[in-house]
């Protein structure tokens, strides 16, 4: 399927402010993928597709989890939503026929993140937190040091993440911790 299509369909699927965030996401994607050199098409594929399982709950969700083999742990089954990035690259690729590793992977960890993100898994993890419509504190700071410096947007949005999770008493997901850890122990290498 073409943008376009895909724009079309997840337009008819997806609740209005979601559909807007998403376009937000794909926008903020492409320009991230031109500050660093990345694919830009690429960029606005996984952009687009990041959230296309955003809406889908319940009894739904763990039913196409086990249909596509995908892993339910403790985690994802006291915090059904973060299973929407990895059911998320299974449409992607099913229904909405994209075959590109690169931006199923991007769509599958643009919640969690994990160890040693692609370039692209890191644009559109920072695109989905710094895309125009959010607005939380700290939000400023990441969107300037999104087109700055990648690696720190990026663990700037871990923190808050988990500063988030933590707050909230809840399980934080092992791909989190792992992604935060790497990344620091890739930076201070820099130094």
């Amino acid at each position: 399927m073409t943008i376009d299509e895909i724009k079309r369909e997840l337009k008819k699927i997806l609740k209005p402010g979601r559909f807007n965030h998403t376009i937000g996401v794909m926008n903020t994607s492409v320009k991230l993928a031109q500050t660093y050199g990345a694919d830009e098409s690429k960029a606005a594929m996984a952009g687009l597709l990041h959230d296309c399982a955003r809406e889908i709950k319940g009894e739904v969700l763990f039913e196409l989890c086990e249909r596509y083999h995908i892993p339910v742990d403790d985690v994802c089954r006291t915090q059904p939503e973060l299973l929407h990035g990895p059911l998320g690259s299974k449409l992607a690729e099913e229904v909405y026929g994209v075959s590109d590793r690169e931006v199923l992977d991007a769509v599958c960890y643009h919640t969690t993140g994990r160890e040693n993100m692609s370039l692209l898994e890191k644009i559109v993890f920072v695109a989905d937190i710094i895309e125009p419509s959010r607005n939380f504190k700290g939000v400023d700071e990441i969107r300037k040091d999104a087109f700055v410096d990648l690696d720190k947007a990026v663990l700037a949005a871990l923190d808050g993440s988990i500063r988030y999770v933590l707050s909230k008493g809840a399980l934080l997901h092992i791909d989190t911790v792992n992604s935060r850890n790497y990344l620091i122990n890739e930076i201070n290498k820099r130094w």
